[in-house]
């Protein structure tokens, strides 16, 4: 899959375990042109969080965003709207400040679809 092949790009191959990172996202999203997502690592400090990541499974580009975070942050957690073809898994991935990675993976249900290539 593309979005595996991103994922592990962001990971440098790298396992990501299955903790910490929170997705929050509507279930079942009326619009698929605008689906509000925020991304953070709670019970984490900012200075432990290097990057965010968002990766989509059925998207034509997978690699939605990835955020950098500095030292000054304050919290790991950044907010943004995406844009989905279809209902699919949203992959979120975060990287260490001691070079490991987290992953959590959630279900979008997409009612209108945006994004279709050819259409």
């Amino acid at each position: 899959k593309q979005a595996a092949a991103e994922s592990a790009k962001f990971t440098g191959g790298k396992t990501a375990a299955k903790a910490k990172v929170s997705i929050e996202r509507p279930e079942i999203a009326e619009n698929g042109n605008t689906v509000p997502v925020t991304l953070s690592v709670p019970g984490v400090e900012a200075a432990s969080v290097r990057r965010l990541a968002l990766f989509t499974e059925r998207n034509p580009q997978p690699e939605v965003a990835v955020f950098t975070l500095g030292p000054l942050a304050g919290r790991a957690q950044v907010a943004t709207r995406l844009r989905l073809a279809t209902s699919q898994t949203v992959v979120a991935l975060a990287q260490l400040a001691d070079g490991g990675f987290w992953q959590r993976r959630v279900s979008v249900v997409v009612a209108l679809a945006a994004c279709v290539e050819g259409g």
